[in-house]
């Protein structure tokens, strides 16, 4: 399988910021939030039963809070029917990889994200 339609959607909410991670079957399957604090970042994390994005969505709006500066939520919904264990670490490097290229671009645009 090549995965080639998981997406990453950006969609600022105000001075916070929505990113939308899918493929497959798009649903939702986790949400986290993050959010900066005195001490570091905070975040809060619900998923639909049976589903596993949260494995991945609080380390992601965790990231990107931190790096951005902002409060960041990342609703993530991947599905395809009978993974391996492969295919599921190709699913992460593949959606790590997509946030890391958002991120810095980001940054690469000088801008203030707030």
């Amino acid at each position: 399988m090549s995965f080639e339609d998981i997406k990453l959607e950006a969609i600022p909410v105000g001075r916070d910021l929505l990113l939308l991670i899918t493929g497959g079957v798009a649903h939702i399957g986790a949400a986290s939030t993050a959010y900066p604090t005195g001490e570091g970042t905070e975040a809060l994390t619900t998923a639909v039963p049976g589903h596993k994005e949260h494995t991945l969505s609080e380390e992601y709006a965790r990231r990107a809070s931190a790096e951005l500066g902002r409060t960041v939520t990342v609703v993530m919904g991947i599905h395809y029917d009978n993974l391996s264990k492969e295919e599921i670490r190709e699913i992460s490097r593949r959606t790590t990889e997509m946030l890391e290229h958002y991120l810095l671009d980001q940054q690469g645009n000088g801008a203030d994200p707030r």
